[in-house]
């Protein structure tokens, strides 16, 4: 499991060549790759972000580039610009009388006026690139496992808080359907002693309610799935890859599983341990955005 918030950081020189690459990913619900390449280098775009998706899966990612060379560098002039200013300069004099000669400076200030020519990357060069763009991944992948490890050591205390609950609400479960009985019966004979009549109650109606009562409120499907579900949480938290959109699918099954025991049971125990499970949740659930 790993985090999406992660740095990596590779630089790697040879011969004429000298390559930086620095990957920063962050949150983000899909892969969104952003790239900040030297203009010479604008051509291998679509291989490098096809080696960043093949190895992360989450996340927005932005890399920076710095390639630098040391082979020789050509100035080229633009000469029909050089040759359009002149010629304005010269009907300038002309027309208005003036004197002077084109500055040299002038002409060399002209935007555009001069350009710089290089040879294209050679082979050699997008290999540099390419292992420089490995190695920056592996670090980011580093930091982002071990981003992952803090997660889920996290993540196992809230499921060890919810298990712990869980055996809490088991507990009382048991107990559920004489509590049913009791009270059921204490209400019926209120009412008969508020009416004033004397009628005795028949054992076998009154378990019928008391079953009727007690499937209506049994929570033992509840508890079984919710130790289903933190079992699976804890297999999907050993993976490495496309972790985090199934542990937030599992929160949502946590979550459903711990309102239903709430509301079936006005047993005051069974309803605060599902109240303190669906704080444990929210705060796995708060853990899940970060996670790959």
């Amino acid at each position: 499991m790993r985090s999406m918030t992660g740095f990596g950081r590779a630089t790697i020189s040879e011969d004429n060549a000298s390559v930086t690459i620095e990957l920063k990913t962050v949150n983000n619900r899909f892969l969104d790759v952003n790239l900040r390449l030297p203009s010479d280098l604008q051509h291998l775009e679509s291989d490098i972000k096809r080696s960043i998706t093949d190895r992360l899966a989450r996340g927005r990612v932005e890399m920076n580039m710095q390639f630098d060379r040391s082979d020789e560098v050509i100035y080229e002039l633009n000469k029909p610009m050089i040759a359009g200013y002149l010629e304005a300069m010269s009907q300038l004099k002309t027309e208005f009388g003036l004197e002077g000669e084109a500055d040299i400076n002038a002409i060399a200030r002209l935007p555009n006026v001069i350009s710089v020519k290089r040879a294209e990357v050679s082979e050699t060069a997008g290999e540099l690139i390419k292992s420089a763009l490995a190695a920056a991944l592996e670090d980011l992948e580093a930091m982002r496992g071990k981003e992952g490890d803090m997660l889920a050591a996290v993540l196992d205390a809230n499921l060890a808080e919810i298990e712990r609950r869980l055996a809490v609400i088991a507990g009382e479960a048991a107990n559920l359907s004489s509590e049913f009985q009791q009270r059921l019966e204490k209400r019926i004979t209120e009412l008969l002693a508020k009416a004033e009549t004397k009628v005795e109650l028949d054992p076998s109606r009154l378990a019928q309610e008391v079953a009727f009562l007690a499937d209506r409120s049994d929570i033992s499907e509840e508890i079984d799935r919710l130790g289903t579900h933190i079992s699976h949480f804890r297999d999907v938290m050993a993976d490495v890859r496309d972790v985090g959109k199934r542990l937030d699918f599992l929160t949502q099954e946590l979550n459903r599983e711990a309102n239903t025991i709430a509301s079936k049971t006005q047993n005051m125990t069974v309803k605060e341990s599902a109240l303190a499970i669906k704080s444990e949740i929210e705060k796995i659930r708060e853990q899940v955005q970060n996670i790959e």
